[in-house]
């Protein structure tokens, strides 16, 4: 019990307006989140905008940093950081990080942050190789089933 009264207390300050003595930007979205579930990261502390700018993952950094749908998203640089919280539902990972081959078949598996693919301009996870392989030269084929299961499947979650 102490210990969860320590993670929440710490997960408050770490949320809190003085955090690190900065505001903490937050960004919205409608979307459920993939998160660690001990950290409270998104994609594992990767940032986001790197799948775009850099075309591989990179890690982000504590001090910049946004909570949004109940995870917090960790960044390279501020500019990145700022593009986020303008734009989340642009450069966060379709359906909260959940693979979309999976969603097409009607079930929610988190996507690995190192099986990604970027396609009209969005950042898609899957949680194996192979899902991604196979999307990557179908996107169409996965992604029409995906978002007319999406929201079904999301209420699941939130359940």
């Amino acid at each position: 019990m102490a210990l969860i009264l320590l993670l929440a207390g710490l997960w408050a300050l770490a949320m809190s307006d003085l955090a690190g003595g900065r505001s903490v930007a937050r960004a919205a979205t409608t979307e459920r989140i993939v998160t660690n579930r001990f950290s409270g990261l998104a994609i594992e502390g990767y940032d986001p905008l790197a799948y775009f700018i850099d075309g591989r993952p990179e890690t982000g950094l504590p001090e910049f940093e946004a909570a949004q749908g109940g995870a917090v998203w960790r960044f390279r640089n501020e500019g990145n950081r700022a593009s986020f919280v303008a734009h989340p539902e642009v450069y966060g990972p379709q359906f909260g990080g959940y693979d979309p081959v999976d969603l097409a078949r009607g079930v929610t598996v988190a996507g690995n942050p190192l099986f990604w693919v970027v396609t009209g301009q969005r950042l898609y996870l899957f949680g194996r190789e192979e899902n991604r392989d196979r999307f990557a030269a179908s996107p169409g084929q996965f992604l029409e089933q995906a978002i007319s299961r999406w929201p079904e499947l999301e209420e699941q979650l939130a359940q």
